[in-house]
């Protein structure tokens, strides 16, 4: 019995650092496009300015 719940308590282990990998992984994308997405930003208002003068 107790063999049993040491490799459930492994499996559960394992699925629950592949969740916590995952999340890590979706943060770290949002992040990097918020950057992206600031540094365009940034860029299209640059050049607007030096059509405008």
């Amino acid at each position: 019995m107790g063999q049993k719940v040491l490799y459930a308590l492994e499996i559960m282990g394992k699925g629950m650092g592949s969740i916590f990998a995952v999340i890590i992984l979706i943060t770290l994308i949002v992040l990097l496009m918020g950057k992206i997405s600031e540094i365009r930003s940034k860029k299209k208002s640059q050049d607007n300015s030096a059509e405008q003068s």
